[in-house]
């Protein structure tokens, strides 16, 4: 194992305190952040995306500072799969998700099925789909839509909307719950 040079630390030894430890925390982060206290001072967050098979499991924060090439590389796995344009996903959402697949105590990595959206694509999305909106969040980097296998839309919608820290959109008929770091609001079924 390399030590990071930022923190003097082994991936390993990352990788064991995070998985040491629990999740205690009341929210605050406000709010999602606080979710994400207790856990060993580490934030971590695991994808996939099944349309190009990509895969990302991330330690983005540690002992209180963002890591700038994790979150730079979370970016570009969340670009938009039909462009390849990225944007700097909002660190707040990324909080939000990560806090949210804690409260789920599952393994399995999301499935990552819109992260950020170029304005052609969420255009294209519009003239398809009333549920798109004109001004999305996915289009400032701010939002991201997700699926488990092993949990429900609704068990997925609780633990995000448990985080008070943004939107939680239900989308039940296409097994997706939409997460970003606007207003605390909540819609779908």
């Amino acid at each position: 194992m390399t030590a990071n040079s930022s923190t003097g630390l082994t991936r390993r030894a990352l990788l064991g305190a995070f998985a040491a430890t629990t999740l205690t925390a009341a929210p605050t982060f406000s709010h999602a952040a606080g979710f994400l206290k207790g856990a060993g001072d580490i934030r971590r967050l695991r994808m996939v995306n099944p349309r190009n098979g990509e895969r990302l499991d991330m330690v983005y924060w540690v002992e209180g500072d963002y890591i700038s090439d994790a979150l730079t590389e979370i970016s570009r796995f969340m670009r938009d799969w039909r462009t390849n344009d990225v944007k700097a996903i909002d660190a707040r959402t990324i909080d939000i998700m990560a806090a949210s697949h804690n409260l789920l105590d599952v393994s399995e990595p999301y499935a990552l099925i819109s992260g950020y959206r170029s304005p052609k694509t969420n255009n294209m999305l519009r003239s398809q789909s009333g549920g798109v909106a004109k001004n999305s969040r996915h289009l400032r980097g701010e939002a991201a839509d997700l699926r488990l296998h092993s949990r429900s839309v609704s068990q997925m919608a609780r633990a995000a909307a448990a985080c008070r820290a943004g939107g939680v959109g239900r989308y039940s008929g296409s097994n997706f719950v939409h997460m970003d770091c606007g207003p605390v609001r909540s819609w779908g079924s």
